[in-house]
């Protein structure tokens, strides 16, 4: 009887933490459509989890900086953050630059993102880079053990950044 209501009163523990232990992790993550982005995070903010970055979040996946509340997000040792203009095939096939969606970007961004771009030169084609202690210097650490390091997401199609874990105990603030 003791081990009945000792697993009952686990399940009640469990299920009481809510959604706002839960974790996404994102790692490998290359970008895609900026639409698809904005719905994604619209429906994680709301969600009230919490975003770990450790590994790459590039181009649209970038937009988690401005949708996740800042105190929802850590990085770890491993991100990095990748930066370009949005752009559109053209009608001959080559990528050119938009402007107007390029634009839209860099308003999500928080303003310490911002500033950080400007200082290179803003969005542009090519690829800007922001890890190491410049990235944790503007976003709180992720502190995970070990086992939790070292698991990375499996190759799959886009969004490729929703990897859930159940990570109770392993973020620690």
């Amino acid at each position: 009887m003791k081990f009945l209501t000792g697993l009952l009163a686990a399940v009640l523990l469990i299920a009481g933490m809510g959604a706002s232990h839960a974790v996404v992790r994102i790692a490998g993550d290359r970008g895609g459509r900026i639409g698809t982005y904005v719905d994604k995070y619209q429906d994680l903010r709301q969600s009230g989890e919490t975003v770990i970055i450790d590994g790459l979040c590039a181009s649209a996946c970038t937009i988690v900086l401005g949708a996740i509340p800042h105190d929802r997000i850590c990085v770890t040792s491993s991100a990095t953050l990748g930066f370009h203009a949005a752009w559109d095939f053209g009608s001959n096939g080559r990528a050119v630059t938009n402007a107007e969606a390029t634009q839209m970007l860099y308003a999500m961004y928080p303003s310490q993102v911002k500033r950080w771009i400007s200082q290179r030169g803003g969005l542009t084609p090519h690829m800007l880079f922001l890890k190491g202690r410049q990235l944790q210097a503007m976003y709180k650490p992720c502190y995970l053990d070990a086992q939790a390091s070292a698991i990375k997401p499996t190759r799959r199609p886009l969004p490729q950044t929703e990897q859930v874990e159940s990570a109770r105990g392993q973020l620690l603030h």
